[in-house]
């Protein structure tokens, strides 16, 4: 099977090429819109540089792990946002091959009080959230088979996140206020990969949308704690603020929590519990430190 991975330089694109390793079976073309070693260059709203594409390297699977993800700046440049996060799955979606995608938290209001299930009503708050909703429902309208992976809070020992921010922060402040009234689930992008990979490998093919965090349930605040233990950070008090002590340009969900029970009665998985994972990034961030 040939596997084209977008956004092959981001977080979790990075992820699925370290696991890719694991999976030599496969033939894997990951792409960015700006290439970096190792990988084509490929502009995924360009419907016939995708079509050029899947076809001269006989693709079977698109895992789309591409996004605009930079939520303030959604809020200015809509526009682009939408291309990226809606336009473009038009596009994957209509080669006709299967299409694994990446979604969000943010399509949900975020008012919730319990995990939310892939059932529950959709209302994006924000652009970013609008603009990934959109994605889904385009990508659906063009390949009804694809799947579709919402997560939230994702961070890796690639790229920029909240991980390598609060690692700086504290090492660079004596004291350092994060919120603790928003709760949710951090994910280590490399049991996103796993995931991915679970779904590429079932013996059947499950369509459909499905919600992948690691297991349990933190604020900011108790993320920070955990980030700074396990980065040997002593000298830098954190504390615990509401979110209106804090200014956002856009808002952010208060309760973000997916229920993740239907990923793991398809498919037959035990997710990994948050802390673990961060426990694994945190060994290579501390080897590379």
């Amino acid at each position: 099977m040939n596997i084209l991975i977008t956004g092959a330089n981001g977080q979790l694109g990075n992820e699925m090429r370290v696991l890719s390793a694991a999976h030599p079976k496969y033939t894997y073309f990951f792409t960015d819109v700006v290439p970096a070693e190792n990988t084509y260059s490929l502009d995924i709203c360009d419907k016939a540089a995708v079509s050029a594409f899947v076809t001269e390297h006989a693709i079977d699977l698109i895992v789309n792990c591409a996004a605009y993800t930079n939520v303030d700046k959604a809020e200015e440049d809509e526009a682009t946002a939408m291309k990226i996060n809606a336009d473009a799955l038009s596009v994957l979606g209509g080669q006709g091959v299967k299409v694994i995608h990446i979604s969000t938290d943010y399509v949900f209001s975020g008012d919730e009080h319990l995990p939310c299930k892939e059932s529950d009503p959709v209302a994006p708050r924000t652009a970013y959230g609008r603009t990934k909703y959109e994605g889904e429902k385009r990508l659906l309208a063009e390949c009804p088979d694809a799947v579709i992976l919402r997560t939230a809070w994702l961070y890796s020992s690639f790229g920029n996140n909240f991980v390598k921010t609060m690692i700086r922060l504290g090492k660079e402040k004596e004291t350092l206020g994060v919120v603790f009234d928003q709760i949710g689930t951090p994910t280590y992008a490399a049991d996103l990969a796993a995931a991915i990979f679970t779904v590429i490998e079932c013996p059947m093919w499950h369509p459909g949308i499905y919600h992948f965090t690691n297991e349990g349930v933190c604020s900011w605040y108790d993320f920070t704690l955990a980030i700074h233990d396990l980065a040997g950070i002593k000298n830098c008090q954190v504390r615990p603020i509401l979110s209106e002590e804090y200014t956002y340009k856009t808002p952010r969900p208060h309760y973000s929590v997916l229920d993740k029970s239907k990923f793991k009665k398809t498919f037959g998985v035990e997710i990994p519990y948050w802390l673990n994972g961060l426990k694994r990034c945190m060994e290579i961030l501390n080897r590379k430190s």
